[in-house]
């Protein structure tokens, strides 16, 4: 397994829409085991390919909490297929914006119909933090941030200064 650099804002590739992977192969499977070793290794929760320079519909994630074993979760092409009305509130960071959290309402619950590594067609029940990540990786794919789901004024805060870091890094 190979740990991958991360794609940071204000990359444009980060707004890319990802592209449906076709079928589970080795080279599939290849690539979520190494998005699993970069997600543990930033550390991180959830890590979307796209985050790592690939845009396929792939993401992983592992909401155990530290002490637990680790509970890693491989989902290809996935689509929510219900949202509950009930909403809820996480303080969110994201491994492509480094160092900055912010508080995001989403749904509480939704139901996620996805492809597992075996190549089969499963469907999740996701609440709590594991319903919150499920959403933020997604959106991901979606060429959507985190930050587009705060105001406009922290948003254009945050997008001007990862501009102005990736400037001085240039």
């Amino acid at each position: 397994m190979t740990i991958k650099p991360l794609i940071i804002l204000p990359d444009p590739l980060l707004r890319e829409v990802s592209k449906p992977v076709e079928r589970v192969d080795a080279e599939i499977l290849k690539l979520a085991d190494d998005m699993l070793e970069t997600m543990y290794e930033a550390p991180g929760i959830g890590l979307a390919a796209i985050q790592i320079g690939v845009a396929r519909r792939l993401l992983v994630l592992d909401v155990a909490r530290e002490g637990e074993d680790k509970q890693p979760l491989v989902v290809i092409n996935p689509e929510i297929i219900a949202a509950s009305e009930t909403r809820s509130v996480y303080e969110e960071g994201c491994l492509s914006i480094p160092d900055y959290y912010a508080e995001v309402e989403r749904p509480a619950d939704v139901t996620v119909r996805f492809i597992n590594r075996a190549g089969k067609e499963e469907t999740l029940e996701a609440t709590g933090l594991l319903s919150t990540c499920m959403q933020h990786e997604i959106d991901h794919l979606n060429g959507v941030l985190f930050i587009d789901h705060i105001s406009r004024l922290k948003r254009d805060m945050v997008i001007r200064k990862f501009t102005k870091v990736a400037k001085s890094k240039a």
